[in-house]
Parts: C-alpha cells; sequence; structure tokens
C-alpha cells in the first residue's frame, strides 16, 4: 500500500503523551505540512501559531480546561509538550473555517508520518475571543478578524495513549454509477 494512504488509515488521537520535545526537524516539517494545505481560491486565510514555550502552554492549557469546564488539574491537551494553535483570518476568504479544517488535517497527518502523535483539541475559538487570545495576538502583532479553529497537540505517544481504529460504520459510502 502507497505510504501516504497508510498514514492516513493509521493516524489516531493520541491523549497520552511523553514529556519529551519533538525535534526541531519534526516540527519544522509538520509545519510546513500544514503551510501546503489547500486553500480556497489559495487565500492561504490560515496562520499557525507554535508554542513550545512550556509556560505559555500551561496557561493556554488552563484557559482551554476553563472554557471545557473541567475540574482543576485536568490539562486537555494530554501532557503533549508542542501546542500548534490554527486561526483563519474572516475577513480573507469566505471558506476560512474549512480551509483551517485542512491545515489542522495536514498537521496531523504530518505528525504521522513522522511518528509523532496528535490530537485535535476544540475552544480555539472562544479562546481567541476573550481577552487572554486577544492578547497573544496583540504581543505577536498579530492583526486581523482572526477566528481560532483548533489546537493541533503534538508529542511523542506514550503507551496506551493510542487506541485502534474502531471499525468503519455501514453506509460510511453510497456510490452513483
Amino acid at each position: 500500500m502507497n505510504e501516504t494512504l497508510k498514514v492516513l488509515e493509521s493516524r489516531r488521537s493520541c491523549r497520552k503523551f511523553k514529556g519529551d520535545m519533538i525535534t526541531e526537524e519534526e516540527l519544522n516539517a509538520i509545519i510546513k505540512a500544514g503551510t501546503f494545505a489547500p486553500t480556497g481560491m489559495n487565500t492561504q486565510s490560515p496562520i499557525i501559531i507554535a508554542v513550545t514555550n512550556k509556560e505559555l502552554r500551561d496557561k493556554i492549557s488552563e484557559e482551554n480546561r476553563k472554557i471545557g469546564g473541567w475540574s482543576e488539574g485536568f490539562d486537555p491537551f494530554y501532557g503533549a509538550p508542542v501546542i500548534l494553535i490554527v486561526l483563519a483570518d474572516k475577513a480573507v476568504s469566505a471558506n476560512y473555517i474549512y480551509d483551517g479544517s485542512l491545515v489542522m488535517g495536514n498537521l496531523m497527518n504530518a505528525a504521522e508520518a513522522l511518528g509523532v502523535g496528535s490530537i485535535w483539541i476544540h475552544r480555539a475559538k472562544q479562546e481567541f475571543e476573550s481577552d487572554f487570545g486577544k492578547k497573544i495576538l496583540k504581543d505577536l502583532g498579530i492583526t486581523g478578524d482572526f477566528e481560532g479553529i483548533g489546537h493541533v497537540a503534538l508529542g511523542y505517544k506514550a503507551e496506551g495513549g493510542v487506541k485502534e481504529a474502531a471499525p468503519r460504520k455501514k453506509n460510511y459510502v453510497y456510490r452513483i454509477k
């Protein structure tokens, strides 16, 4: 089977990460793959914020936890040392959510191809509508009408962090010949 198809069939969300930082080479390759995701009319409305700073990573995790309503001490990023945040500029494209979602998929599939675990974590929209998220954008000098699409938590997979694929549902595909 083709290697790309193997990656697409084998990638699963990782919910338990080792604390080790992924290599800079792996991180750069994953990010680059995200930048090559298709976007409507090639508008390239998404941006990626790569967070490897533990202090900021932990603050984002805490904000995400609060939005999600989980108990104190819960880490919605499952211990992953890297968070890639995808946002898209609403003013650039009416397709910004789709564009950002394709970036998310490319990031996660590239991670799998390199043996790096990943998981899509929601609530980026709420984070970046808040003063907390707006400050991150301001501190980075990012201007525009950005909406958070999602977070990709990245790290090396810990034992038991990935479950087997569930069987594909019946009637997933309908064909018209």
